[in-house]
């Protein structure tokens, strides 16, 4: 069994909460058995895999097997060519050197749901959409990315895994891979 979920903001990337009172999976998922290849952060959105088959879900979050994930990141300022450039070639980051990834800027996405609470908005610091794939999955890691690039990410949305994608899919909803 393979579910694709569109994972809300704030919401914990397992079924149980440890007796934080945070949103879990088994606010949106009436489904046992099955878990999630690989983890999207409490504080980012977008696409995450549910499996029930666990080479499957090997495949999909270890990272030996390079799969690649995309992203969208809204970020304070305008990444400019060079800022891009080190993205593509790989970040130091205090845990070693990311692999190279791809990178550019687009337009904000067209459809995109609003965030609740909404991001934060400074007039005198202007934010702007970047794409990133990469090939890996460390803690933070397309936050950490766009920070040491100058940066910072204020919100983060997975839009694709390998061929998975989030297209039509509102948030909290799911749909059978």
């Amino acid at each position: 069994m393979l579910i694709l979920l569109n994972k809300p903001f704030n919401v914990l990337s397992q079924f149980t909460d440890e007796g934080s009172g945070k949103r879990t999976l088994k606010d949106f998922i009436p489904i046992p058995g099955i878990y999630p290849a690989g983890r999207l952060d409490y504080d980012s959105e977008g696409l995450l895999i549910l499996t029930d088959d666990g080479a499957l879900q090997a495949k999909i979050s270890d990272p030996k097997h390079r799969l690649e994930k995309t992203y969208w990141a809204q970020v304070e300022g305008v990444p400019d060519a060079a800022a891009l450039k080190v993205i593509a070639a790989g970040v130091e980051l205090k845990d070693g050197l990311t692999r190279p990834a791809k990178a550019k800027v687009i337009p904000e996405p067209e459809g995109l749901w609003p965030r609740n609470p909404p991001i934060r908005f400074r007039k005198s610091v202007p934010d702007s959409w970047i794409e990133l794939t990469i090939t890996e999955g460390r803690n933070r890691q397309v936050r950490r990315m766009t920070a040491a690039t100058g940066h910072p990410t204020l919100r983060l949305i997975r839009i694709r895994i390998g061929d998975w994608t989030l297209d039509g899919l509102a948030p909290g909803d799911w749909r059978n891979g």
